[in-house]
């Protein structure tokens, strides 16, 4: 306990003293996290060294944004953005995708190795793009509603991404292993399941809650419904966040909507911060000392082709040209579901430890990149100006 105590303070007091500085600056707060975990991490300060525990439980700030982003969509709203999340989100991922494979290839590398790298890089930071949208305001513009579909296309694919990972390995699948087809109708069944809970007991549980009168257990019972639709999500190898969404919309036409909301706020900040932080923690700068220029090299033409890619999908995306910088800087990072992608391929020896460390560190690079290119795009583009007032 004592431990636990001394690592929240800890988090606590790097919080305060960087992101403060950071936003002083003009580079957001984002940094400001980002640059805590690399302080306090196992490769600065030391001191706190168990960072793979810390990333997993900080992942709950992603889900507790998905969960108030869910809060704000109907289900009609969200039938009406199908052709947003399908055709956007299939157009961006498979474009980045197979730019970055060919890119691999070009390099060297075996097709199954550029095949996964291609995938996982395609995938942009939710928690990092979604953060950006909200503080600006952005998520009713064309660019919040192209990045937002893409992003939750890019939670629904998880299935077949982790799927075919154990295809690509050395080995054969055991024929105790559950087949694609059989994977794809659990979570089809857990999502009409969920769907029908929702529909028909959510509300009415909502107000017997309510009626006992203590905010606490309304405030526990949204903590439980949210989490536990995040695990059920989870077993059966859908993202949770993409849980927390779909946990989100089922409570959006109720009466409470906006008293949970309020009651998540300060979760969702906090737990966000902290995901941030232990990203920063993650690097592994042993990888940036041993092969400094491979790394530069990566982290650049990353970035370089993904923004390449969204500045020419923009006009598809019908992103204002006015906006179609921002949307492309903004969506140039590697994810925060690249490390998942990561450690599934290392466990179906896909990779190897050293090449999984590698992207790991290219994504983590990636995402500390954007928050300064966002900050030069608003120094020296007018466009900007145009963005807040749209």
């Amino acid at each position: 306990m004592s431990k636990l105590l001394v690592d929240v303070v800890i988090f606590l007091a790097s919080a305060l003293v960087t992101v403060p500085l950071a936003v002083r600056l003009g580079f957001g707060s984002v940094l400001g996290y980002l640059l805590a975990g690399v302080m306090i991490g196992p490769w600065v300060l030391r001191l706190v060294t168990d960072v793979d525990a810390i990333l997993h439980f900080s992942e709950l700030g992603i889900v507790l944004m998905m969960f108030v982003i869910g809060l704000e969509m109907k289900v009609d709203a969200l039938w009406a953005m199908r052709r947003t999340i399908f055709g956007y989100g299939t157009m961006q991922m498979t474009v980045c995708a197979a730019v970055l494979l060919a890119i691999f290839m070009m390099l060297g590398l075996p097709w199954r190795i550029a095949l996964t790298g291609g995938l996982a890089l395609s995938l942009s930071s939710t928690a990092m793009v979604m953060s950006e949208l909200q503080d600006r305001k952005l998520m009713d513009t064309p660019t919040g509603r192209a990045g937002f579909g893409i992003l939750l296309f890019q939670d629904m694919a998880a299935i077949p991404l982790i799927a075919l990972l154990p295809l690509l390995g050395p080995t054969v699948p055991t024929p105790a292993a559950e087949p694609g087809w059989l994977v794809a109708l659990k979570a089809l069944a857990m999502l009409g399941a969920i769907a029908l809970v929702g529909r028909y007991l959510l509300h009415f549980v909502l107000r017997v809650i309510r009626s006992t009168g203590v905010p606490e257990i309304f405030t526990a019972f949204a903590l439980l419904w949210i989490i536990g639709i995040a695990l059920l999500m989870e077993s059966v190898h859908l993202s949770m966040s993409l849980g927390a969404f779909v946990a989100g919309v089922l409570l959006a036409d109720s009466d409470y909507r906006h008293e949970v909301e309020a009651d998540m706020a300060p979760f969702k900040g906090l737990l966000l911060g902290l995901f941030f932080i232990a990203v920063g923690m993650s690097m592994d700068f042993s990888v940036l000392m041993r092969e400094p220029v491979r790394v530069a090299v990566l982290v650049v033409a990353l970035v370089s082709i993904k923004t390449v890619a969204q500045w020419l999908l923009a006009n598809r995306f019908e992103v204002p040209s006015a906006q179609r910088g921002y949307f492309a800087v903004l969506l140039s990072q590697g994810g925060e579901f690249a490390f998942v992608v990561m450690a599934a391929s290392l466990a179906a020896r896909v990779i190897d430890q050293r090449q999984a460390s590698l992207v790991t560190l290219v994504v983590a690079l990636s995402m500390v990149s954007t928050p300064l290119l966002l900050l030069a795009h608003r120094r020296f583009f007018s466009g900007s100006a145009q963005i807040r007032a749209s």
